[in-house]
């Protein structure tokens, strides 16, 4: 499982390069530290279970905080 956060990780990081080579300077940010995150969190050598528990929080994080912000911070309309 451990493993599986380093390839989180290393997509992730491929992401950032991405979003920054397109002027998207703070979804660079945000998503080199879900990289740092991720492969910090591989290294740990946790449980299988543990493992799963903590993505299962930071899928519930995110849903939610994605949510928030296509509900009442995204412009109506698409920004047109």
């Amino acid at each position: 499982m451990d493993r599986m956060f380093r390839v989180c990780g290393f997509w992730t990081a491929i992401f950032t390069v991405m979003f920054y080579l397109g002027d998207m300077d703070k979804t660079a940010m945000l998503f080199l530290a879900q990289t740092g995150f991720f492969v910090l969190l591989s290294y740990l050598k946790l449980s299988e279970r543990m493992y799963l528990h903590i993505f299962a929080a930071y899928l519930t994080i995110f849903f939610a905080g994605f949510t928030y912000w296509t509900t009442f911070m995204m412009p109506l309309g698409g920004g047109h």
